[in-house]
């Protein structure tokens, strides 16, 4: 014969769910919990807030990116003549590698100001997120298009023709700055989500595993001798 099912134990008289009704499991949606409760991490609003604010703060380090590659970029030299009554110009080392130099020399710094600016970025918000990523590669273009733009108005003039009737026939002057690879405006941004990428993978908080085998909650299988019965004796 089958033993008897032991009788389900007593409603807990002191429990704060309707009926006595055990709790649900930790994890586990609960109908009568705080619907306002904290949730973890920041909102949505707020992390825009900080991609917003990152994006101006990475553009406006463009502004000393423009100025030392002004300071560091190699001299294009070049030569006015006024043959026949007409003023032409041209470079007094056809085969220098200058221009290649000055693009180079805006690459190389831009490279460095992003993997400084995914350094800063990750040590003030290590959680990162989405949005941050995103103000970092955006705030990284709009850095080199200032820089660009500035390195440009504090060279030399753009109006070559004018400097040299100023500097006069035969008289070396350089050239203005000029960025020929506008690909390099991307280094910036590439080198930032790069190396952001690779602290985050190697530093970056990590989610806590989950239990494989969570444990039962109070109340949640029947107790007691012969529950589940004895198999028949």
């Amino acid at each position: 014969m089958t033993a008897p099912l032991s009788p389900p134990p007593p409603p807990n008289e002191h429990s704060s769910y309707p009926g006595g009704a055990v709790p649900p499991p930790a994890g586990a949606y609960d109908p009568h919990g705080d619907p306002h409760g904290e949730q973890d991490g920041p909102g949505m609003l707020k992390e825009v807030r900080q991609a917003v604010v990152t994006a101006v703060v990475v553009a406006l380090f463009g502004a000393l990116l423009g100025v030392l590659w002004w300071k560091l970029a190699p001299s294009v030299p070049l030569v006015g003549d006024a043959a026949g009554g007409s003023w032409v110009v041209y470079l007094k080392d056809s085969e220098g590698e200058q221009a290649i130099g000055v693009d180079g020399t805006f690459t190389l710094l831009a490279l460095a100001f992003g993997a400084v600016s995914a350094v800063a970025v990750f040590l003030l918000r290590r959680s990162g997120g989405v949005p941050l990523v995103v103000a970092l590669g955006a705030g990284g273009l709009l850095g080199s298009l200032v820089a660009w733009r500035l390195g440009v108005w504090l060279g030399p003039t753009q109006d070559v023709i004018a400097h040299a009737k100023e500097v006069g026939k035969g008289v070396t002057f350089s050239a203005p700055l000029k960025l020929g690879a506008k690909g390099a405006l991307l280094a910036w941004s590439f080198a930032a989500l790069v190396v952001h990428l690779g602290l985050t993978g190697l530093f970056g908080p990590r989610d806590p595993e989950p239990d494989p085998w969570p444990a039962p909650a109070a109340g949640q299988y029947p107790q007691g001798p012969g529950a589940y019965g004895d198999g028949g004796k």
